[in-house]
């Protein structure tokens, strides 16, 4: 169940379903959700999830973020002409738990159609998320033609937008499915912020 609000012709609201907890969604780009009249054809969706560590501290998390919204915006017209349906949603992962039923391995990460745009997960220091638990905590590399990046280029999320649009199947995936344990590294994370916020 969730709890939608309409602002604007984009309907935007927040999922009860612990497993994505603070979860904000947003149908975006030509997005029929919000009309009351729905085509007999099923659209075709395109949904895209957003799962992070911080938002507060983290500039990989933060300058993802940044990055996906502009990707989605330059590409607003190609997907209004195909008549994809466009969700966002953006998944605070605060929890172990939390992470397992997501299949999070890796901060930040940006799926499409339950499918990660980069397979390979590759990490390094992230010092601020350090700086936020107290801890050293690695988040994701992303690797683009052939060079390594702390925030996505917005080519790269284009680019798997529109391989999903003109490659893909009509259809969004399941869910993604939970994992057995979580990383060490995002064990780490979790146990030190909840010592520091205990310790606050």
């Amino acid at each position: 169940m969730s709890n939608t609000n309409t602002k604007g012709g984009c309907c935007c609201g927040t999922t009860n379903n612990p497993a994505t907890a603070n979860t904000t969604s947003c149908c975006t780009a030509g997005s029929s959700c919000c009309n009351p009249v729905q085509p007999a054809d099923q659209p075709r969706r395109l949904e895209i999830d957003f799962l992070y560590l911080d938002l507060s501290t983290c500039t990989r998390c933060r300058g993802t973020e940044n990055t996906l919204e502009e990707a989605i915006a330059e590409v607003a017209r190609v997907l209004e002409a195909t008549g994809m349906q466009v969700t966002v949603r953006k998944v605070h992962v605060q929890t172990e738990e939390q992470a397992r039923e997501l299949g999070f391995i890796s901060s930040p990460t940006i799926r499409i159609n339950g499918k990660d745009i980069q397979l390979d997960v590759k990490e390094s220091l992230c010092e601020s998320c350090g700086d936020l638990c107290g801890e050293d905590v690695d988040c994701r590399v992303w690797v683009y033609q052939g060079r390594e990046y702390t925030v996505p280029p917005r080519a790269m999320i284009i680019e798997a937008i529109l391989r999903e649009v003109y490659g893909g199947g009509n259809k969004a995936a399941d869910n993604p499915r939970p994992i057995k344990d979580v990383p060490g590294n995002l064990k780490r994370f979790f146990a030190a912020r909840r010592k520091k916020e205990a310790g606050d």
